[in-house]
């Protein structure tokens, strides 16, 4: 977990899948700075946070209860660099 308060630098490829999958700078934010840091491929690291949802997904149009968000970055000295965003919609 991030207790540090680094600043959190979100990728264009980062940004791309945000908008496409339906995620917010609150909901990667929360999900670094709250959730458990788990290793990821390449030396990363990911976090995630199950959010309540209750809408119409972005990507497929059903109703959902909950919102999964993933966010997949680099640990770096002086900030947290995410690289990507994985969203998963689920009851």
């Amino acid at each position: 977990m991030d207790t540090t308060g680094k600043p959190i630098i979100i990728s264009r490829h980062a940004a791309q899948r945000m908008a496409q999958r339906g995620s917010t700078l609150e909901e990667i934010e929360r999900a670094i700075r709250t959730g458990s840091w788990q290793p990821a491929q390449r030396g990363k690291w990911y976090a995630r946070h199950v959010f309540p949802f209750d809408a119409v997904s972005p990507v497929n149009s059903r109703h959902y209860a909950y919102k999964t968000v993933d966010a997949v970055f680099a640990d770096d000295p002086a900030s947290i660099m995410v690289v990507t965003v994985k969203v998963y919609y689920h009851d």
